[in-house]
């Protein structure tokens, strides 16, 4: 671990080039304390990353403004929809890139920030889609997603101090380490067994149940984000 923070400390952020997720999961899994242990693998790497960039950003005041815009290009679209349903708008979402946003993946149900988004168009439905460049992923993966359905302000991973304001029933974004994937998911809070904080912080724990396959599981408060407040 202190070996990956150090790497990380000198990590750009940016796309994290598959030779590197290879070489370190190839290097760490040879490494003698790993004998007889399941080989780690490069997304496992790539995933811890990830997961470490996410923590390490600032947090931000509600982007208002951001989602209102969304808000409106997505009822312009209705409108333009109705109408002309069977043309496509196409454009440049350039101007949104600098405004913090997570997005959905419908590759693998998990929610990835948002680096940039590259353009937009109006379906023939008439629901507004944006093209998104994820962080720390490559062109390659890329994808198209709904604005209304799988675009939303960046979720705040919670501190000690917080712990008091998650409740039952609360949507949360939770880390989600499974063998061969480790993500952020949409999960509810379905039950809270609260304990004293020590020095090392909240020692809480939180059932949750993800949305995406009602799986349930008992986390700590480190592996979750919260909502933004409207």
């Amino acid at each position: 671990m202190l070996e990956m923070e150090n790497m990380f400390k000198e990590l750009e952020e940016g796309p994290l080039a598959p030779q590197f997720c290879e070489k370190l999961a190839s290097s760490f899994s040879l490494a003698p304390s790993r004998a007889g242990k399941q080989a780690i693998t490069p997304r496992q790497v790539k995933s811890w990353f990830q997961d470490r960039l996410k923590k390490s950003r600032p947090r931000v005041a509600s982007s208002n403004m951001a989602l209102k815009l969304f808000a409106d290009l997505s009822d312009a679209s209705a409108s333009f929809g109705a109408t002309e349903s069977s043309q496509k708008l196409k454009g440049n979402a350039s101007d949104l890139s600098e405004l913090i946003f997570e997005a959905l993946s419908s590759k693998d149900n998990a929610w990835y920030d948002v680096a940039s988004f590259l353009n937009y168009r109006v379906v023939c439905s008439g629901e507004l889609e944006v093209r998104v460049r994820f962080a720390g992923f490559r062109n390659t993966d890329d994808e198209w997603v709904n604005v209304r359905r799988a675009v939303r302000e960046r979720s705040i991973p919670l501190e000690s101090s917080e712990c008091q304001r998650v409740k039952v029933g609360d949507l949360v974004l939770c880390f989600q380490e499974r063998e061969e994937r480790a993500v952020y998911c949409d999960a509810h809070i379905v039950e809270i067994n609260r304990k004293l904080h020590d020095t090392n912080g909240c020692r809480c724990t939180f059932v949750v149940r993800y949305d995406h396959d009602d799986f349930e599981e008992e986390v700590r408060l480190d592996r979750l984000c919260g909502r933004p407040t409207p």
